[in-house]
């Protein structure tokens, strides 16, 4: 039997709409009704008058592709104030969410209000209509877009040096593989100096203690995971690819890349757990340098709810990581 975990009300009707959303689109032939998932997902629209003290703007990098990002700016914000850059790749699966989902708008509002930071949400193309290695090379284009400081929104104060990769689930994944990228470009200002991880979707063939002590618990099901793999990974491939299973048999080996410091928050009641915590031993043994937060009531996406006191004890790691590599 799966433990309980005690949530208010509005969480566990969120949840559990979530997860309906999800299963509830995707057909038999592993298509996903976009039609009937988007009458689910409530999306923001950027904003110049400020929220809460961040403003935001719609960047277009490439429309023949849809890829474009929401720039988060706090307010004021005085040319004289440096302050860090924070990539942002959403979760959803690969398949599900985008950059203005509500959800999302509002979290990196909250990252770039209270870190303070200049927070890029990327919207990348979504599997299944567009399969691997589509997002990677979606997030490192707009990487390079930043570097090449191609717009005039972009603030003056934004420090190029001082720049993090983060993101959630299918987006953790996301930031590993653009970081991957990263190591071997060089760019003319912009500096990739952190990746901070949000309960990363990593995976393989074998089954792992959390996917068979979890289940049933929201959002998440291994037939759901396995389902977003498939849309994901290409023809013919199973779980153990590079993209998944990104410290098994097929994975690239890191020790001699000067691979940026890693933060990873886990949940104890992810049923992804033991696939974060193989991804922390895999960077020890790599060399590098990484933090594990656990939080033992956390489960698969806790950051999205402000009420959950991990939520605010993430934002402050966060901070604290963020600050210490600025200072390296």
């Amino acid at each position: 039997m799966s433990p309980e975990l005690k949530l208010p009300w509005k969480i566990r009707v969120l949840q559990s709409t979530l997860s309906f959303a999800m299963n509830i689109s995707r057909r038999s032939d592993g298509t996903v009704n976009r039609r009937l998932i988007n009458l689910f997902g409530i999306k923001s629209s950027p904003s110049e008058t400020p929220i809460n003290g961040v403003k935001s703007f719609d960047i277009t990098v490439d429309s023949s592709r849809n890829l474009w990002f929401r720039l988060y700016t706090p307010a004021p914000t005085t040319t004289e104030t440096s302050l860090p850059i924070i990539i942002y790749f959403h979760g959803g699966g690969f398949a599900f969410m985008a950059a203005n989902s509500k959800t999302y708008d509002e979290f990196c509002q909250k990252l770039a209000r209270e870190i303070p930071s200049i927070v890029v949400s990327v919207n990348y193309r979504l599997s299944p209509e567009h399969k691997y290695p589509c997002q990677y090379e979606d997030g490192f284009d707009v990487l390079k877009f930043i570097d090449e400081a191609k717009f005039e929104e972009f603030p003056q104060n934004a420090n190029m040096k001082h720049c993090f990769l983060a993101g959630d689930s299918a987006g953790a994944n996301l930031a590993h593989h653009v970081a991957l990228k990263a190591c071997d470009y060089k760019f003319l200002q912009l500096q990739v100096i952190g990746i901070i991880s949000l309960q990363p979707f990593f995976g393989g063939e074998e089954r792992t203690e959390s996917e068979i002590k979890l289940v049933g618990v929201l959002p998440l099901s291994v037939e759901l995971t396995d389902w977003m793999w498939k849309a994901f990974l290409p023809e013919g491939s199973d779980r153990d690819h590079a993209a998944a299973n990104v410290f098994g048999s097929n994975s690239v080996d890191i020790s001699g890349m000067k691979f940026p410091a890693t933060i990873m928050f886990v949940g104890g009641f992810d049923p992804l757990q033991n696939w974060q915590k193989k991804y922390y031993e895999w960077l020890k043994r790599s060399g590098k340098e990484v933090y594990l937060i656990e939080y033992p009531n956390a489960f698969h996406t806790f950051y999205w709810f402000p009420e959950l006191p991990e939520s605010s004890l993430m934002i402050k790691e966060v901070k604290e990581f963020m600050q210490k590599q600025s200072c390296n």
